[in-house]
């Protein structure tokens, strides 16, 4: 298996995921703004969208993926299926349990993640009601964890990356043509919540029945919790749990400060992370995707020479496209908001916020992308602890930080927060990892470093001069945004690489194959 070719595919899907939630989030500022309704829908949202990446995309993968990888390259077809089977069926127990519970408790839940919110019992009650039509898609997006735990274990990494389209999809269309029948239109957003996380769960199911991997769920609770595979998985789940859940405890908290800030906060760090989430997907996702089985198959065959490779591959590819692309959204900022968010609703003083944000946020976007190659060199070793520990002192320091900005960077603050210790999280899981010795550096890191340097700067300047001055960003129409960044973006990359070019780096010295075993 090619990774550089399997990354590239990863990346591709998550590359038009991403960019149908642009057009989602244009449609969305275009017809709500940011407001009472769009802080009411992203905090309803946030909820069990933060459910799923502590659990299911999280906690669970991240003990599920390297078990089921173990059975599959140890054990019996027969024996991985059963596995499969029995933690569909404890999944799928849990988590009706959870969904109800969710639904039945959207007040309390509303409360405790933005009581700024009980001030205004409209945006109260609206937040709650759109909490409760949103809560199930937790319940769809763990099978869809599921599934794409075992397509990726089977290297089908292709379908997995592409099912978020679907979400995006859905919002379009709703935005579009269901708003309108909807009192208050809001409500529209939150069915596309659901009816998303329906429709990505739906497409996995070929997938699976062509690999003879589709779980048969039961309701016999006690055999599945017998199992020793399975009692395994729960059991790394543990600490995994706490070590996923700090990173969305950190963001729920800042939506507690944000909640009690200027109207617009919340959406304006929204806007921000969208933003940001884009080459957070399309890197720090898709690394962390297939470097996660493939770490996993190196160590069920003991070769420690070949993990490290892996290690060492997935942080120079990391920083070679991390790096130009945090220095590229802070520079960026305004032509980006504008282009993307400033029409209808959504105002100059809602670009120049959500600016402030997104620059706070980009200073930690390599930190955040490097935690995603990182700590999968621990967890594939079945080691869940000490990125638990290392999360922890992240969101003491995160919290430490939250007090000394919001003071006076108000919302920026809140993310300057995140960016900053998803560097230090990422500092010491690289310690770890060197501390144990699990990775051991390939020579050429410091010309490497200063190769990078050299290319970060021309493209700094070539951006820079070439994009103007910020307010004619909002002097221009569409059209004129459109093309200048048609241009501008194409030629800062270009200038980035080409001189990577010049320097002496080659595709070919990226490529890299990690052996899989096929069922």
């Amino acid at each position: 298996m090619n990774l550089l070719r399997a990354l590239a595919t990863v990346s591709g899907m998550t590359l038009l995921s991403r960019i149908l939630g642009f057009v989602r989030d244009f449609v969305i500022a275009r017809a709500f703004g940011a407001g009472l309704a769009t802080d009411a829908f992203f905090v309803a949202f946030k909820l069990p969208n933060l459910l799923r990446r502590m659990f299911a995309e999280g906690a669970f993968s991240q003990a599920f993926v390297p078990i089921l990888g173990e059975y599959k390259n140890r054990r019996s077809k027969s024996d991985t299926l059963t596995l499969v089977d029995r933690v569909a069926s404890l999944l799928s127990l849990a988590l009706f349990g959870v969904t109800a519970l969710g639904i039945a408790l959207a007040p309390v839940l509303v409360w405790i993640s933005a009581p700024g919110f009980a001030a205004d019992s409209g945006k109260f009650e609206l937040t709650v009601t759109l909490t409760r039509i949103t809560f199930p898609y937790i319940l769809f997006m763990s099978l869809v964890a599921l599934a794409g735990g075992i397509l990726n274990t089977w290297s089908r990494f292709a379908l997995p990356a592409f099912t978020p389209v679907l979400l995006n999809v859905s919002f379009i269309a709703m935005a579009l043509f269901a708003a309108p029948y909807f009192d208050p239109p809001v409500l529209a957003l939150a069915w596309a919540v659901f009816l998303g996380g329906l429709l990505q769960l739906a497409i996995q199911i070929p997938a699976l029945k062509k690999i003879a991997m589709l779980p048969r769920p039961s309701i016999d609770w006690r055999t599945a919790w017998s199992d020793p595979g399975v009692r395994r998985i729960l059991t790394l789940m543990g600490p995994a749990l706490i070590g996923v859940s700090v990173s969305q405890i950190s963001l729920l908290i800042n939506t507690m400060f944000a909640s009690f800030l200027a109207s617009g906060s919340v959406s304006w760090l929204y806007y921000a992370d969208r933003l940001m989430e884009f080459p957070s997907g399309l890197l720090g996702a898709a690394l962390g995707t297939i470097l996660l089985p493939s770490l996993s198959r190196s160590h069920a065959a003991n070769d420690q020479r070949e993990y490290s490779k892996l290690l060492d591959w997935g942080l120079r590819l990391t920083l070679l496209l991390a790096a130009p692309a945090a220095l590229a959204l802070a520079l960026l900022g305004v032509p980006l908001i504008a282009t993307l968010f400033f029409h209808g609703a959504f105002s100059a003083d809602d670009v120049f916020r959500t600016r402030e944000a997104l620059v706070a946020y980009s200073i930690g976007l390599t930190g955040l992308i490097l935690v995603k190659v990182l700590a999968p060199g621990f967890y594939a070793r079945q080691n869940v602890r000490t990125p638990v520990k290392i999360a922890l002192v992240s969101l003491v320091a995160t919290q430490a930080m939250n007090l000394a900005f919001v003071g006076w960077l108000h919302h920026a603050g809140l993310a300057l927060s995140i960016g900053l210790a998803a560097c230090l999280n990422a500092g010491l899981l690289y310690h770890g990892l060197r501390h144990h010795g699990i990775y051991h550096p390939e020579p050429g890191w410091p010309m490497f470093a200063l190769k990078l340097l050299a290319a970060l700067l021309v493209m700094a300047c070539g951006l820079y001069y070439g994009m103007g001055t910020e307010t004619q960003w909002l002097h221009d129409g569409v059209i004129e945004r459109l093309a200048h960044l048609a241009w501008l973006v194409p030629v800062g990359a270009t200038l980035y690489f080409a001189t990577l070019w010049l320097l002496g780096f080659r595709l070919s010295d990226f490529k890299r194959r990690a052996t899989t075993r096929e069922e």
